[in-house]
């Protein structure tokens, strides 16, 4: 009989145990519905409760750092992300989040030390790297920030904001065109549809204008010569400069890189630089799908009227490109770093 009460006893617990665990899920289900909702003063007290009730849950404890921070209470916020980061089972997110409260009160010298931190345990992460770059550049030290978003870019290729940020910051600079156009092509790819999207399509083409409006093609490689990939680059864009006599338009551009594309297979230069980005333009090219995407980067940007003309009156086109968009993922293999 006391063997029996025994047995009940500790099942009694095991069932207060799941029926706990299971509370603790549901509240923090609503806690992340709440937080959705931009209802952050009760997704912070419905985190709290499922905090509770799961000590232990480190996604429970991100979370409620995250909806501290979206409530503007920085210091719970910090308060949260330091025990987190603290333990074994911290991850990058834990970080981002701890380096972004950091930021928000303008604490550069903390966010700088943890980040160090930070990439010292993951240091292939693209997060880390840009959310380092971005400090930096809240700092002014822009020069210090494209370090780390190059690094990014190097150490986790597909993660797209290291390439938004770098290409927005060569923008700024004409000697560096041709990585506004790489990388921000690159990233329109890797982000298709945002709106930081339709601001890049627009810095592409600009810079697109600047290389044949402010310079001569022997100009085109006077800041490269320590990058083979840049040179190689110029060196067949060169081919198809009659192509653009007549303006730098979408179907110029077209041309321009349909000529280019060709060229740059041809002499072998894709075994030398293998770039996921030519690799999509051949793919394109050979599918018949090179047009519409070329007029969803440049037409887009150089007249939004103009391009949903085009797409009226190329369904079958813009509907294939359309769906290879919607089914496909643009992932780049590590090693195709050029920048160096």
């Amino acid at each position: 009989m006391k063997h029996v009460v025994f047995l009940c006893f500790f099942g009694l617990l095991g069932i207060m145990a799941m029926a706990q665990t299971q509370d603790a899920a549901q509240l923090y289900k609503d806690g992340k519905q709440l937080m959705q909702q931009g209802d952050y003063d009760n997704a912070v007290m419905v985190l709290n409760n499922a905090l509770q009730q799961d000590p232990n849950n480190l996604d429970i404890q991100k979370d409620l750092a995250f909806a501290n921070f979206l409530n503007r209470d920085y210091t719970s916020a910090i308060n949260v992300s330091k025990k987190i980061i603290a333990q074994p089972g911290a991850d990058e997110q834990a970080y981002q989040i701890l380096g972004m409260c950091y930021k928000a009160i303008a604490e550069y010298k903390e966010a700088g030390d943890l980040y160090e931190k930070g990439l010292k345990k993951f240091p292939n992460s693209g997060v880390l790297y840009n959310e380092y770059g971005e400090m930096l550049a809240m700092n002014k030290t822009l020069d210090k920030a494209i370090q780390y978003w190059e690094k990014g870019i190097e150490a986790d290729p597909n993660y797209s904001s290291n390439y938004f940020n770098a290409a927005m910051y060569y923008a700024q600079n004409n000697d560096n065109l041709l990585w506004v156009m790489y990388y921000g092509e690159i990233f329109i790819n890797l982000e298709s549809y945002t709106t930081r999207t339709a601001s890049m399509k627009s810095t592409i083409l600009d810079a697109y204008k600047k290389l044949y409006t402010q310079y001569k093609p022997e100009q085109w490689g006077s800041g490269y010569k320590k990058t083979p990939f840049a040179l190689a680059f110029f060196q067949v864009l060169k081919n198809s400069i009659y192509q653009i006599a007549t303006g730098v338009t979408p179907d110029n551009l077209m041309a321009v890189r349909t000529r280019f594309i060709l060229d740059w297979y041809n002499s072998g230069l894709n075994q030398q630089f293998p770039s996921r980005l030519f690799d999509q333009w051949q793919y394109f090219l050979r599918d018949g799908m090179f047009e519409a995407y070329n007029q969803w980067i440049f037409g887009a940007a150089a007249s939004p009227v103009n391009y949903q003309n085009w797409v009226q009156t190329h369904t079958a086109q813009a509907d294939a490109f359309k769906q290879y968009q919607a089914s496909r993922i643009f992932k780049i293999p590590l090693g195709q770093y050029y920048h160096q």
